[in-house]
This record gives C-alpha cells, sequence and structure tokens, in this order.
C-alpha cells in the first residue's frame, strides 16, 4: 500500500457524523490542509476529541465556526469565543475534560486499559454521572477510555512509512493520538525516504499510520 496519497483520495474516509481526534496545541501541530479538507467538503456533524477549539480562524476553531461539529470533548475553549457562544445557544455540545485526564483517557485506549483512575475533580462538577472507587481510602474517579474512527496529525518529517518526527512542542497529543484512533492520517511537513529518519527520532512508528498527506510548499506531490 501506497501511504502517499492526494488530499482528494482522502475523501471517501472522510463522513459526516464521525468521531475524529486531532492533534494540536492551539493549533501549535494541528494539520491545517486536512482542516482545509474537511471544510470543504461540509463534512458535518463531527464530534472533535482534541486540547482546545483553538482560535475562530485557526485548526479546530475554523471547523466551529463553519458549523461543521456537533460536539467536542476538550480541556479548553476559552481562546474561541464562538465555542462558547453556540455552547451557550443549545447548538454545540462541550464536555469539558481536566488536561491531564484528557490525555490519560486517550491514552488509556491506546494502552489497550479499561480506564484510568483519577482524584482529579472528586467533589466539583466534573464528578457527576461518573463511577468513584476508594483505594486505600482516597476517593478516585472512574474514567473511561477515548478512541475515534479517525485521528488527523501533523508531523514535522515523515518518511513514506509514515514514521513521523515532530519538532518541538507540536508533538503536544499526536503519538498518542495515533494510538487511539481506528485510521490514522498524517499531514507531513516534509516528506522523505524510509531510512532517511534516524531511530531515535522516530516519534510515531509508521505501523500506525495509514495515510500521509504533503503539507509542505510543494503540495501537489
Amino acid at each position: 500500500m501506497n501511504k502517499v496519497v492526494k488530499l482528494e483520495d482522502l475523501k471517501p474516509l472522510l463522513k459526516d457524523g464521525m468521531t475524529m481526534m486531532i492533534g494540536g496545541f492551539l493549533a501549535n501541530g494541528t494539520p491545517e490542509r486536512l482542516i482545509d479538507l474537511l471544510i470543504d467538503m461540509k463534512v458535518k456533524n463531527l464530534t472533535i476529541i482534541a486540547n482546545d477549539t483553538s482560535f475562530p480562524d485557526r485548526g479546530i476553531g475554523r471547523l466551529v465556526v463553519a458549523g461543521l461539529v456537533k460536539k467536542v470533548i476538550t480541556s479548553h475553549i476559552g481562546t474561541n469565543p464562538e465555542t462558547g457562544r453556540l455552547m451557550n445557544e443549545g447548538k454545540l455540545e462541550v464536555e469539558l475534560v481536566p488536561q491531564g485526564t484528557l490525555v490519560e483517557r486517550i491514552r488509556a485506549y491506546g494502552a489497550g486499559l479499561g480506564g484510568i483512575l483519577t482524584p482529579t475533580g472528586v467533589g466539583t462538577v466534573v464528578e457527576e454521572g461518573k463511577e468513584k472507587i476508594t483505594v486505600n481510602r482516597k476517593e478516585y474517579l472512574l474514567e473511561l477510555p477515548l478512541d475515534a474512527d479517525v485521528a488527523l496529525l501533523k508531523g514535522s518529517i515523515v518518511d513514506e512509512f509514515g514514521n513521523i518526527y515532530y519538532k518541538g512542542t507540536t508533538r503536544n497529543f499526536n503519538p498518542l493520538m495515533a494510538l487511539a484512533a481506528q485510521t490514522v492520517i498524517v499531514e507531513a511537513e516534509e516528506i522523505v525516504k524510509v531510512g532517511e529518519l534516524k531511530p531515535e527520532d522516530v516519534m510515531t512508528p509508521g505501523v500506525l499510520v495509514d495515510y500521509i498527506v504533503n503539507g509542505g510548499e510543494d503540495s501537489d506531490k
């Protein structure tokens, strides 16, 4: 299978009503060309799992502004006023999850765990509807794993097999999301031949990646 494809080739994979994990931290490490594709296709009723909803004109925020999202599972919406407006008007469901808990719920699915125990949120609105478990006389919330139909990632350097190197803080949620989705699509700033990445620089192994698109300047290849 040739993993390097054109954006057009991805269209049959992206459907209304999907649950998508999208990498990034305030759009740092977010695949903007894949966001463009979703907007151009008008894929709607999406459930987005991500650290935040970015800004109105960047990253995931553009999906929110375009009205394509029905629910977000996220740790932060404060930088995107449109998310808050739609939530208050009942047009967008927002599940706010403490950031550390969100990361661990994604990791739990990739690790094959049935959930995680955390004291974060005990005694607050976060515990509503959740099972509490006592361990050594201390209460914990049972937080369930999160998975997705598709993970949309951004890689700094990606080889043709899908091995990914992330530069600096662009790494953020991307590697964990690669373990928690049925299909993994990576937008690469630069695509290189297999063997050009040093093994110690590989942060997401290519065996987890299904499709690669070129997000660099020469993006028609």
